[in-house]
């Protein structure tokens, strides 16, 4: 029988209630204790969900768990961590997974020296409908993806967010923000990315809190892009326009278009699990396709009652955890996250130079998760 790990979160913010709520879902996974530097944070999320609250210090001492989820803000997850790995357990970090690619090797580092699996979100092209497209893409149908288009546009966070200030300073903006999705579902697309460029702008030097709150009406200075354009060239040869801005009123693209020598997809929101999937043949005619019947597409969320979703965040950690016992590679695992990372900000980075980034980085595609390998992740 599979071991069941004992799992710690580090962070009682808002998104812990979903690895809280999800987690039981899924075989291997018991969390066990959540900390945060807010006691009063940990113990209102603990008594929430009838697991121990500690300090972060007594999280990372806890021999109870195996591995920790790092839910802390973007600026401190690399020494988060570190300061797992050093204390001897598995890390699972949200997205940004770190903030430069110096930080990731070193996280890399450590992590090989003692043993341990690293991965990281996000863990989204793991659900029904972006695996779909994936098989799609894999069985020639569309002959070979050479080109296609992303976008990830709005009119920015301060809109909806009572305390947007760190979206919108160094290792925030659209990019870094939002970006791990996507280009995460393109490198388990298409696989690693080999060249990139960009250009980069800012529409305004401070944004005004219209969200309601204890900020709104307050003035937030700008500090990191929030436009960027960029080409991306994949070791297969496709070439990729990415936009992701924080600057647009209104746009007409869709989330993920890939163009095949025989025909075209249009993918989904990679932000989600599910999602509608549509293709075209050589002629062009729009045919949407029918869902199959894969567990992590089928709603499970009633964020809108007339538009239920399908979240099963936690799937990477279950996946990683289970990579232990069978031997596999993890599909959220640390070379796909350091790749991503050196995406992002390479992206930043040309914007800033106008150089042609060629990266240092590599990683293989993610393995498929096909339906029976998802069912398998979960709890009967």
């Amino acid at each position: 029988m599979a071991k069941t790990y004992g799992v710690g979160i580090m962070g009682a913010g808002n998104i812990s209630s979903a690895y809280l709520r999800l987690a039981p879902l899924f075989k291997g996974l018991e969390v066990r204790a959540v900390a945060d530097i807010r006691p009063e944070a940990a113990k209102l999320r603990a008594d929430e969900f009838g697991v121990k609250a500690q300090t972060p210090d007594e999280l990372l001492k806890n021999s109870e768990l195996d591995v920790i989820v790092n839910l802390t803000i973007p600026s401190t997850h690399y020494q988060v961590s570190m300061d797992i790995i050093s204390a001897g357990k598995h890390s699972y970090s949200e997205k940004p997974f770190v903030l430069t690619l110096e930080e990731g090797l070193a996280l890399k580092k450590a992590a090989d020296e003692r043993g341990l699996k690293v991965g990281a979100a996000p863990d989204t092209f793991l659900g029904g409908a972006h695996q779909q497209a994936r098989e799609i893409i894999d069985s020639g149908k569309l002959g070979k993806i050479m080109s296609g288009t992303t976008h990830v546009m709005s009119r920015g966070m301060e809109h909806w967010h009572p305390n947007p200030d760190f979206f919108f300073q160094v290792g925030g903006g659209p990019i870094l923000d939002l970006g791990p999705y996507y280009i995460t579902d393109l490198v388990h697309l298409l696989g690693p990315v080999k060249r990139l460029s960009a250009f980069t702008n800012m529409a305004r030097a401070e944004r005004i809190v219209s969200a309601d709150g204890p900020y709104k009406g307050s003035t937030i200075k700008v500090g990191t892009p929030t436009t960027i354009h960029g080409v991306l060239e994949f070791h297969s040869g496709a070439i990729i326009t990415i936009g992701a801005s924080w600057d647009v009123a209104a746009h007409g693209h869709h989330n993920i278009e890939l163009y095949g020598t025989d025909g075209s997809i249009f993918v989904p929101d990679p932000n989600f699990f599910g999602g509608d999937l549509v293709t075209t043949g050589i002629e062009g005619v729009r045919t949407p396709v029918e869902p199959w019947d894969h567990p992590f597409g089928k709603p499970n969320q009633d964020l809108d009652k007339d538009h239920p979703r399908a979240n099963y965040r936690c799937a990477g950690l279950a996946d990683m955890m289970q990579s232990i016992d069978n031997g596999q590679t993890a599909r959220c695992g640390l070379d796909v996250a350091l790749h991503v990372v050196e995406v992002m900000t390479g992206l930043l980075k040309a914007g800033e130079t106008g150089q042609v980034l060629t990266l240092q980085t590599t990683c293989e595609r993610p393995l498929a998760l096909g339906i029976e390998e998802a069912k398998a992740l979960l709890k009967a």
